[in-house]
């Protein structure tokens, strides 16, 4: 949900409806009154906030945004005059994310509400799996032996987190066949072979952790 605060109804108006025909959902307020009464029902994604308004103007709502626990960290994009530098000035020091300067085109409000949506987005915290000294990172898709990177194809990769994410459970050629090349692969089950054989070639020594099961299968040893 995106609120836009602006007393003029006309741009209003048709901010609400760029923003609704572009895939948003978005609600218009008058003043600050309607529009705190709508911030205790429902946090908006993200807030364009005019600076002239009546009563209680945006510099003095974004204030107390960035006052409010609740909402100090929902980005906001201030609409300011042409040409009114303090006001563009005095709102990025009080934690505005963006600006808007009137009079601006719908396109633009709507190229900044997506950049200022993606840099305010919480950023994925790598997910990294260690085993002796093989380390791999399954967010970045990267895999390193005693700190040196190795390269892997992707077959490689999903092979090895497969057993990363499963230690000690043996697995079967077929099941392996299913899991990473999906259910209706018509391969041979020595594709398997061939591909722990490259993939322990490439880890070397971290390879030893990669068993033989007899008459089964493979595995990852367990972690101790």
């Amino acid at each position: 949900m995106i609120y836009c605060v602006e007393d003029d109804a006309s741009i209003r108006e048709i901010e609400l409806y760029t923003l609704r025909s572009t895939g948003f959902n978005a609600e218009g307020f008058a003043d600050s009154e309607a529009f705190f009464e709508a911030i205790d029902k429902e946090l908006p994604k993200l807030i364009i906030l005019d600076v002239m308004l009546p009563n209680m103007d945006g510099v003095e709502i974004l204030t107390a945004l960035k006052g409010d626990p609740r909402t100090k960290e929902i980005p906001v994009i201030m609409a300011t005059a042409k040409g009114s530098e303090y006001d563009k000035i005095q709102s990025l020091d009080l934690g505005a994310d963006d600006y808007l300067v009137k009079p601006f085109g719908m396109m633009e409000m709507v190229s900044r509400v997506k950049a200022v949506l993606r840099r305010s987005e919480p950023k994925e915290s790598a997910k990294i799996i260690s085993k002796d000294n093989l380390t791999v990172n399954l967010t970045e898709h990267t895999v390193h032996v005693d700190g040196s990177r190795v390269e892997l194809t992707l077959k490689e990769f999903e092979l090895l987190r497969l057993f990363l994410e499963n230690p000690g459970r043996a697995f079967t050629r077929d099941q392996i066949l299913s899991d990473i090349w999906g259910i209706d692969y018509d391969g041979e089950t020595r594709t398997i072979d061939v591909h722990v054989r490259t993939l322990r070639k490439k880890l070397g020594k971290a390879s030893k952790a990669i068993e033989t099961v007899r008459g089964v299968g493979y595995r990852l040893e367990a972690y101790p």
